[in-house]
Order: C-alpha cells, then sequence, then structure tokens
C-alpha cells in the first residue's frame, strides 16, 4: 500500500514538474514588475494634468535600439529575453515567441514587435519634450525596468500610442500586469498622466489578485 501511494506521489510531482516546464506556458516578462500595493502607491504619487500637445514630436528625437555590445542592439536583447527559445545571435534568426497581449504563439522575429509600453508619443506628451536627447534615447532603449516586451507585430500596430484609456491589451488576463509596467514606468521616469487615463489604470489595478 505504501509503495502504490509513493508511486501516485511520484506521478503527480512528474505530472507538476511537466506542468511548470510545458514551454506553451512559458512567457518571460519584463524586470521590475511591481506588487499591487507598489503599482498602487506609485500610480497615487503620480502627477494628473492634461497632456501637452505632439508639437515639435518626432521618434527620431527618441533614438532607439542602441547597441548593448557584442553585435546586439536593444531589440535583438529583448527579443532573446522574452524567447521561449531561440537561435542566431544578433541576429536571432528564429525562435519561439508567446505574445503576452494577444496570446499569440509566433516563430519568426519578423512577425515580432518589441512595444515601448509606454508609447514614445505618449512619453513625449506626458513630459518628455522637455527631455535632452540623451534622456530621451535611456527611455527608449530601457531595459531595467518593465518598458519593453516582445509582442506580435500587429497587437503593437494596434495600440499605436493610444494610452489605457482608449487602448488595453486584448487579452483579458494581460490587463493587470499592464497597467503595472504602465503605472511603474510613468513613475520611474516621472512622467504625468490625464486624468481618463489614471482611471483607466485604476480599473485595471482594482482587478489584480496581488
Amino acid at each position: 500500500m505504501l509503495k502504490k501511494s509513493m508511486l501516485v506521489v511520484f506521478a503527480f510531482i512528474l505530472s507538476f514538474s511537466a506542468l511548470q516546464l510545458d514551454p506553451q506556458s512559458v512567457s518571460a516578462l519584463p524586470p521590475g514588475t511591481p506588487t499591487k500595493s507598489e503599482a498602487q502607491s506609485q500610480l497615487n504619487s503620480l502627477t494628473v494634468k492634461t497632456e501637452g500637445p505632439m508639437t515639435g514630436y518626432s521618434r527620431d528625437l527618441f533614438p532607439h535600439w542602441s547597441s548593448q555590445g557584442n553585435g546586439c542592439d536593444t531589440r535583438q536583447i529583448v527579443l532573446q529575453r522574452d524567447a521561449d527559445y531561440y537561435s542566431g545571435n544578433c541576429p536571432t534568426t528564429s525562435g519561439k515567441w508567446y505574445s503576452y497581449f494577444d496570446g499569440v504563439i509566433v516563430y519568426s522575429p519578423s512577425e515580432i514587435d518589441i512595444d515601448h509600453v509606454v508609447p514614445l508619443a505618449e512619453a513625449w506628451r506626458s513630459g518628455a519634450s522637455n527631455w535632452t536627447t540623451e534622456q530621451r534615447r535611456a527611455f527608449a532603449n530601457d531595459l531595467t525596468g518593465p518598458q519593453l516586451i516582445a509582442v506580435t507585430a500587429s497587437v503593437n500596430r494596434s495600440k499605436g500610442d493610444q494610452d489605457p484609456s482608449t487602448w488595453q491589451p486584448p487579452r483579458a488576463g494581460a490587463r493587470c500586469a499592464y497597467a503595472k509596467w504602465w503605472i511603474n514606468t510613468k513613475h520611474r521616469w516621472n512622467l504625468s498622466l490625464q486624468s481618463s487615463e489614471k482611471t483607466s489604470l485604476q480599473t485595471m489595478l482594482n482587478g489584480c489578485a496581488y
């Protein structure tokens, strides 16, 4: 009887391990995701004000995909970081990516965009218009916080430069983390937000379990 019980336990452990290692369930997420309470505190501290104009904006004012050494740029680093597996080292030639926003799995880097969680144009309207070029370069290549994530090109382009009051990830399960990333990025970079944006972020944050 004891032997049979041990076999059952062993089988359970094996099945649990397989579930944990199932490549379809793997999804690398950006670093620095705050807890719900941390994100709430950060959201409460953000300045609420009307967005600034787009006057003078250009993506070229945010130099992006900077060299990260060893022949890699920021895009390649994120492609590798967020892949379940990949081949090729700068450039990455193939792999497997789970697009967190829409739940789509893709195998070609050509189908992947690196999303700025807080879009460059949104940052411009929220305070970055007053930054130096070097500050904007650092923001556009931010690998230390949850500002960059590999997602499908289609979902990234549907988002464009919208804020959470007009666009949220189509996969409902992604909205909690998305709100946390957005809040944390604006907090770390001292960017403002508008009232409707804050309301939408609060709603998504309320849906977080932790």
